[in-house]
């Protein structure tokens, strides 16, 4: 930044370096801000990597099952699936509405209901008031996926997921509980920091941080489980923040 006048003047130079330490700022705010776009983008595309092929050939095999016995319900499953897959692979957002959320994870429960049947139990319990509210996009359905997951380990009667959504004031309080095989508190504590052992996933990392990023270091993950006692996962999104919107 060059100024110009015509002769020296200490208060022309005071000026230009506070406007030069100015716009430093900002341009180091902006390279600031492009980075976090980057890293959002890359944890993003990290839990679409997630989505497992297992999950998706087992999906198929399943609507495949019932084309000849019962070719309505086939028909269903298949539009669940492809709506399933267009959200979850959509090319543009960093945010979603909690509606479109849900929506999502009905149809990743009706895919994986259609798979184990009667083993897994789902109770939804949604304040219709929350529904607009705008959280960081495939925030919820990696909670879901890891209550199932873990839910039906090794557990040959099933299991009851429970997705509870209710406004709390300034806040909408999502949680997500299972009645499965649950985590040692140690466990859980390493993949929270990063460490994944192996067949922990990074579902639970991914939107800890990303919540932490978007609303601040007190809005991450609470999780309660242990060994045997199933897991309770509750997100605190509040209602109006700067910055969280819903893309057009």
């Amino acid at each position: 930044l060059v100024a110009y006048g015509s002769r020296e003047s200490a208060v022309l130079v005071r000026a230009a370096t506070e406007v030069a330490r100015w716009v430093s700022v900002q341009l180091e705010l902006a390279e600031l801000d492009r980075s976090r776009t980057r890293i959002v983008e890359a944890e993003i595309r990290a839990l679409r990597a997630q989505i497992s092929p297992h999950f998706i050939f087992n999906s198929l095999a399943a609507i495949a099952s019932f084309v000849r016995t019962d070719p309505e319900r086939a028909r269903e499953l298949l539009l669940e699936f492809a709506d399933f897959t267009r959200y979850s692979f959509r090319r543009h957002g960093d945010f979603a509405q909690l509606a479109d959320e849900l929506r999502s994870i009905e149809q990743y429960l009706a895919l994986a209901g259609a798979r184990f049947g009667k083993r897994l139990k789902v109770t939804l319990q949604i304040a219709p008031e929350v529904l607009p509210v705008t959280l960081p996009f495939l925030c919820l359905q990696p909670l879901v996926e890891n209550a199932v997951k873990h839910g039906l380990q090794e557990r040959e009667r099933g299991c009851r997921v429970t997705i509870a959504a209710r406004d709390a004031g300034a806040e909408a309080v999502v949680t997500v509980e299972d009645d499965g095989v649950g985590m040692d508190p140690e466990l859980l504590r390493a993949v929270l920091r990063g460490e994944h052992p192996a067949g922990s996933g990074i579902g639970l990392s991914n939107v800890d941080e990303r919540l932490r990023q978007v609303y601040g270091a007190e809005h991450g993950l609470v999780i309660e489980t242990g060994v045997g006692a199933g897991m309770k996962v509750t997100v605190r999104i509040p209602k109006y923040r700067p910055g969280v919107h819903r893309s057009a």
